[in-house]
């Protein structure tokens, strides 16, 4: 039996346009995803170079049609870089403390065979699922214990005990092969040689999805802000002094939106320099699942 080649030829062209054809509608609507949620950090940043009677105009003005710095200036006169300063180390420094302690607990949960692993794995299940609006009034009597009072340290602290940091390099240290970890004991490697010279290179995707989501999950925890930073106006973060501004101010709209555009930037900035390691985190986690 014979085979047209011409049927086969004409076959493969309308397989390859359909996958054309699908690509470039795949295309189109991831566009239109992105320009849709980058449209209010558009509008932020544009209304942020608006005076007043555009911001407060009728009809939208798409884009300024007398850029000013105006609102920036004035957004100087408060603390505004002190409450940069202050959410800008309490988010790092959660970062890097969430980051090292949920590394060496996920790794010692995924790795070790010791008595109670299973208990204290479950508890831990159980602590992601408590919201802390639960655990606020016990974390604020601790710190005032401690004299964390009105300290930016009240707020980190209670950051570093991330429970789903915890859960999810457990998750990451599972699928380090414990071969390569008996070989570097074999060489005389000890546990924290072995693994931040062994396992943690190997975890380090999972490390950065994890900085990324303590970054922007601390920085976001204005109620936490709220409750354990009162009345010392230095003590405030960017959210917070952004908040107080809107209250003082609601109809300021210029410098609320130059505030907001200032608390922008850091977040860019993080999720850009962990890009690689987030999207390679999120890729394994799927090929894991």
């Amino acid at each position: 039996m014979s085979t047209n080649p011409a049927a086969v030829k004409v076959k493969k062209t309308d397989l390859s346009g359909t996958s054309t054809g699908y690509k470039v509608f795949a295309a189109v609507i991831l566009i239109l995803v992105a320009l849709f949620f980058l449209f209010p950090l558009y509008w932020i940043v544009t209304g942020s170079f608006k005076d007043a009677i555009e911001i407060n105009a009728r009809y939208p003005i798409w884009f300024p049609q007398n850029p000013t710095l105006d609102n920036y200036l004035r957004l100087l006169e408060h603390p505004a870089l002190r409450w940069l300063f202050n959410i800008v180390f309490i988010s790092v420094a959660a970062m890097v403390l969430t980051c090292l302690t949920a590394s060496l607990a996920g790794y010692a949960l995924g790795k070790k065979r010791f008595i109670g692993r299973g208990v204290l794995f479950t508890i831990i299940i159980c602590a992601m699922a408590l919201p802390k609006q639960v655990i606020v009034i016990p974390l604020l009597q601790e710190m005032t214990f401690f004299g964390l009072n009105n300290n930016i340290w009240a707020v980190i602290l209670p950051t570093v005990g991330w429970p789903f940091g915890v859960f999810l390099m457990k998750q990451f240290s599972e699928t380090v092969p414990t071969e390569i970890m008996e070989a570097a004991r074999v060489d005389g490697a000890g546990e924290l040689r072995t693994f931040f010279s062994v396992v943690f290179p190997m975890i380090k995707p999972g490390v950065g999805a994890l900085a990324i989501f303590t970054f922007v999950n601390t920085w976001n925890d204005y109620f936490l802000q709220l409750v354990m930073l009162q009345g010392d106006e230095m003590a405030y973060t960017l959210p917070l002094g952004i908040s107080n501004l809107q209250g003082e101010m609601s109809s300021d709209f210029g410098l609320i939106m130059a505030g907001a555009a200032l608390a922008a930037v850091p977040i860019i900035i993080v999720f850009i320099a962990f890009q690689k390691y987030f999207t390679q985190g999120i890729a394994m986690g799927a090929v894991k699942g």
